[in-house]
């Protein structure tokens, strides 16, 4: 039980269903969903749209989705890959005869053709109840009428602001400036997609009109983009990627994802007796400093498009991850492994819904880097996603940038499963953090025994690129400790991503919702 004299938030108790997302009016809309008889696909449709006016700098329509399931009725839980893929017309070795070394995060070469309606769309139509339109309507309300910016959400907006270009500074800046703190972000031209999405189908985004907006602002930023690339865009229904820690199993999503990096992290922690360290001492952040080096690099040799993964299991094998945790000094801290193939960012959404029947859904949902690309269709205001920055130009690498291939991706919705039964879905967002986030969220859950709001609250560490990031939340002398052993100890500038969980208790029949205090959200439920 957490110190009601100290700040912080209790979690969210409720016997039939539960939204936790990170904006309070995603969260509200996904409630009154369920209320109205939609389910937890519903619901998570109608608030991950919604999120995309609520937070435009993190996600869109433009953008990416993965997703998790476990159906009411049944434990077996699928995945639904919503990546979209490069342009058929892209090729590394025409970008490297012109001496490009890596796909610049705002150029057009990093856009690859949306993926997320295509998902919502084949989600909505396996398991939603209600329909796509029912779920499209409050956010069509929402991109018309305006929604008040959030404190975190104008935090965000100078930053990922400044990256805008063209068309897309018209629809996402005021007078060449970001939004503040309470004022109304409207979409209006979005709205209109949306509109047509819900009275058409996948058809309605990928084809027609709006397709054609989206080929033509992309040919005249120099893309290779065309209409066969968008009609083409088709999501995968696949099975998740688990791996055991501490009697549990963790379930994330596959590849192009990065979800098996969490998985090869716990089982490097395995090694160690973590629970018998101090939660905020130098001991366990520099474990979890050294298993995620050697993890991300484990990743960025192995995780490619899913045709292009070929090591998977050696990649989270037992024998692959004693062989790493023997590799790290307790006393020491080793150099950066590897430099990552895919660039720095804090922009996502995360929500995850469980519902009366148990059905639960952990999705995640983005445009990568804040505002994606930084470029937006000249007629809608779609904002296209920067995923493409996710490639390597490495000739030979898996992850090779390829027309008609899928980059490897950042964004990974988890469950937790124990004895048979999901437990906890939830998901970690901060870009490349996330794997970390999993497996520090996932320790503090099974190590120390926190509840799902205590395991989110807790700070946050992150080792990326030499530096090792430490939020406000440590102790000094945990950051003078780790700088003894050479760490390059520093404060992030933001807080490391965000949180979303809903634990399941089974024998009470509660569920818990939580949500991170990094964001603007809550968790809601009746």
């Amino acid at each position: 039980m957490r110190d009601f004299q100290l700040p912080g938030r209790s979690p969210v108790l409720a016997a039939n269903a539960v939204c936790a997302t990170s904006h309070p009016l995603a969260a509200k809309t996904a409630l009154d969903i369920l209320q109205s008889g939609g389910n937890a696909v519903d619901a998570a449709i109608a608030g991950a749209v919604l999120l995309g006016f609520a937070e435009p700098q993190s996600c869109g329509i433009g953008g990416d989705c993965f997703v998790l399931v476990k159906p009411a009725g049944t434990e077996h839980v699928v995945a639904l890959n919503g990546s979209g893929r490069a342009p058929r017309g892209l090729s590394a070795a025409a970008m490297r005869e012109r001496g490009v070394t890596a796909i610049g995060t705002e150029s057009v070469e990093s856009v690859t053709v949306p993926g997320a309606i295509d998902a919502f769309c084949a989600l909505s139509g396996r398991f939603g109840r209600l329909g796509l339109a029912a779920s499209l309507a409050p956010a069509i309300r929402y991109a018309e009428e305006g929604i008040p910016v959030a404190p975190r959400v104008a935090f965000d907006w100078p930053e990922s602001g400044a990256r805008l270009t063209g068309a897309a500074r018209d629809f996402y800046l005021r007078g060449g400036a970001p939004l503040t703190t309470g004022d109304i972000f409207r979409a209006p031209g979005q709205a209109e997609v949306l509109r047509r999405i819900a009275k058409e189908g996948r058809a309605g985004f990928y084809d027609g009109e709006v397709a054609e907006d989206m080929v033509r602002s992309l040919r005249a930023a120099g893309g290779t983009h065309d209409l066969a690339d968008f009609a083409a865009t088709e999501c995968i229904w696949t099975e998740p990627v688990e791996g055991q820690y501490r009697g549990h199993d963790l379930l994330e999503h596959p590849p192009n994802g990065q979800g098996a990096t969490a998985i090869l992290i716990l089982k490097i922690l395995s090694h160690f007796d973590i629970a018998a360290l101090d939660p905020l001492g130098p001991e366990r952040a520099h474990l979890e400093a050294e298993a995620a080096k050697l993890a991300y690099d484990a990743r960025d040799r192995f995780i490619a498009d899913p045709d292009c993964t070929t090591r998977l299991g050696h990649m989270i094998a037992d024998a692959t991850a004693a062989r790493l945790a023997a590799l790290i000094d307790p006393r020491r801290a080793m150099e950066q492994v590897a430099k990552r193939t895919e660039a720095v960012h804090r922009d996502t959404v995360y929500l995850t819904v469980v519902d009366r029947d148990r059905m639960a859904v952990s999705l995640i949902y983005s445009t990568y880097w804040g505002f994606g690309s930084g470029i937006a269709s000249e007629k809608f205001g779609i904002l296209f996603q920067n995923r493409g920055a996710g490639f390597t130009l490495t000739e030979g690498h898996p992850n090779e940038v390829a027309g008609g291939k899928r980059p490897m991706h950042t964004i990974i919705p988890a469950m937790l499963r124990h004895e048979g039964r999901v437990i906890l879905p939830f998901g970690v967002m901060g870009g490349s953090y996330q794997p970390m986030g999993h497996a520090h969220v996932v320790s503090n859950l099974l190590d120390y025994g926190l509840g799902p709001q205590s395991a989110i609250d807790a700070p946050r560490s992150m080792a990326e690129n030499g530096i090792l990031k430490a939020e406000r939340g440590y102790p000094d002398t945990t950051l003078r400790a780790l700088a003894a052993i050479g760490h390059q100890v520093t404060t992030p500038d933001g807080p490391l991503g965000g949180g979303q969980a809903i634990l399941i208790d089974h024998a009470r029949g509660i569920l818990h919702g939580a949500s991170d205090p990094r964001k603007d959200g809550c968790a809601l439920g009746y």
